[in-house]
């Protein structure tokens, strides 16, 4: 994970010396879930409701393909319903409503759609999430209800995951970009051993703009 990590910033530092590199602002909605399984039997999640902010780039790369990284705050969470015990958050809870706030880089690739400088595109590529902090409340068989931090550590919640991310959306000429994100997560966001395993599932909305782009003038007059 360090490895791809560094791999990462070192791209996105190297891009940033290119001339024709073009950065980019974007926010929107983003609705989140996991697929949680405990001793491989699916448990009944539903969806939380959060947002995502953050900065973009876009680096040519060869021909309509381009270099896309991204870096950004995202809420995430679920909330589920158990028919079995699970560790975390306790034997014998009920239920879970977490909430997690994650920083994360995407190295992603971008096809443009024919050659205007108004298109559709679409990017694609992986994602490393350092879940930073959080929240979980749910109830105990007991009918005592928790609310408290969520702890992370090797027995615990993990810090890291990894996702595999999926973009469609429209540019404009001016810079202005709205499209639409999957988000697959691919690691378990839960260390402890022989517990459940939770992989996160996000639909996200993004308005942005490039404030780099420059308008390209195009001179038809006939060359003597």
């Amino acid at each position: 994970m360090k490895i791809l990590s560094s791999t990462l910033i070192a791209l996105i530092i190297f891009s940033s010396a290119n001339s024709q590199v073009e950065f980019g602002l974007f926010a929107g909605p983003q609705a989140s879930s996991a697929k949680y399984e405990i001793a491989f039997k699916n448990q009944k999640t539903n969806y939380k409701y959060g947002f995502h902010v953050g900065g973009m780039m876009k680096v040519p790369f060869e021909g309509n393909l381009y270099f896309a990284p991204a870096a950004f705050y995202s809420m995430k969470g679920y909330k589920v319903t158990f028919n079995k015990p699970s560790l975390p958050p306790d034997p014998i809870a009920l239920d879970n409503n977490t909430t997690l706030h994650n920083f994360e880089l995407a190295a992603l690739l971008q096809y443009d759609f024919g050659k205007q400088a108004s298109h559709f595109f679409i990017k694609a590529g992986p994602s490393l999430d350092f879940q930073l902090f959080g929240n979980e409340k749910f109830n105990r068989l007991n009918e005592t209800p928790v609310d408290r931090k969520i702890k992370f550590g090797f027995a615990d919640y993990g810090r890291y995951t990894a996702n595999l991310l999926t973009q469609f959306g429209f540019e404009s000429s001016s810079g202005f970009t709205i499209f639409g994100q999957y988000t697959l997560g691919i690691t378990n966001i839960i260390n402890t051993d022989g517990g459940p395993r939770v992989n996160n599932r996000a639909f996200s909305l993004s308005f942005g703009k490039y404030f780099s782009r420059k308008k390209i003038i195009i001179d038809t007059r006939n060359i003597e």
